[in-house]
């Protein structure tokens, strides 16, 4: 089950994504089927069943995020949060080995096309929840638990 949350950036990333689809490439998918249509035969038009599938996926796109964007709760930082892990935290961690990662907890919706990014939804995230700096927190892994330990705790990007 996906968390409702959303963080301010991810918000107006997935409404800045619908206004693109309905503007930009729905609008030139469109253009592009009338004028394939307008050939003729469009049995064996190929850039008519392409740009139609396009516009299926578009529309589906659209359908989703529409949705999604009614559903979604946007969390703002609030001071209360300072020093500990909430949602929107950047943290970094390292485990016993001395590897370092840096990431943010943030919804599900914001995790795609980012390599800094875990969802609340994760064992990762809800091992670290309402930790402190130099807490250590044990994370269960199919290859078994892994303890990481708490360096730093931020809530603007580090630089």
């Amino acid at each position: 089950m996906k968390t409702n949350l959303i963080t301010r950036s991810g918000y107006e990333r997935l409404q800045q994504e619908l206004q693109h689809l309905w503007r930009v490439e729905r609008r030139e998918t469109v253009e592009k089927v009338s004028w394939a249509a307008s050939l003729g035969d469009r049995s064996e038009n190929a850039d008519y069943k392409y740009n139609k599938q396009k516009l299926r996926k578009i529309d589906s796109r659209i359908r989703y995020l529409t949705k999604r964007i009614e559903q979604v709760k946007v969390v703002d930082y609030s001071p209360q949060q300072d020093g500990k892990v909430f949602f929107g935290a950047w943290v970094e961690i390292e485990d016993e080995d001395g590897h370092v990662r840096a990431f943010q907890i943030v919804g599900p919706d914001e995790i795609y096309d980012r390599k800094d990014a875990v969802s609340i939804d994760s064992p990762m995230a809800r091992a670290l929840l309402k930790k402190q700096v130099d807490d250590e927190a044990e994370v269960r892994t199919p290859q078994g638990t892994k303890v990481w330990l708490i360096n730093k705790i931020s809530y603007q990007q580090p630089a």
